[in-house]
């Protein structure tokens, strides 16, 4: 099925400042347009340092890309429609900073 992201522009405001960073990002948006997922297992098979998060009862689980080899983050909501896998971008920043948030409850893009 195929990909569609949620907020990418807003990515690309957040990485525009930091040129290796948007490299890291567009070489990930890029392999995302070779994706075929049915499951959620299906996107920690292509993407093995992936990690998919369970949160609690009420809230929807999340995946965490590793991009840049682990020096950023981008923590998803992820949605598998009838014909494509919606992901809703609700972190960018650094290893650092992901450190110092809650994986189910960010979303850096929610006015």
């Amino acid at each position: 099925m195929d990909v569609r992201l949620i907020k990418k522009s807003n990515v690309r405001k957040i990485t525009e400042r930091n040129l290796l960073m948007a490299k890291y990002f567009e070489e990930f948006f890029e392999k995302l347009n070779y994706s075929n997922w049915n499951q959620p297992q299906d996107i920690t098979r292509q993407f093995k340092s992936a990690d998919l998060i369970t949160c609690k009862k009420g809230q929807r689980s999340r995946i965490v890309f590793n991009i840049g080899r682990n020096r950023y983050k981008m923590i998803c909501g992820f949605w598998f429609r009838d014909t494509e896998v919606v992901l809703y971008i609700k972190f960018v920043g650094t290893h650092k900073e992901y450190d110092n948030i809650d994986v189910c409850l960010v979303d850096i893009f929610k006015k």
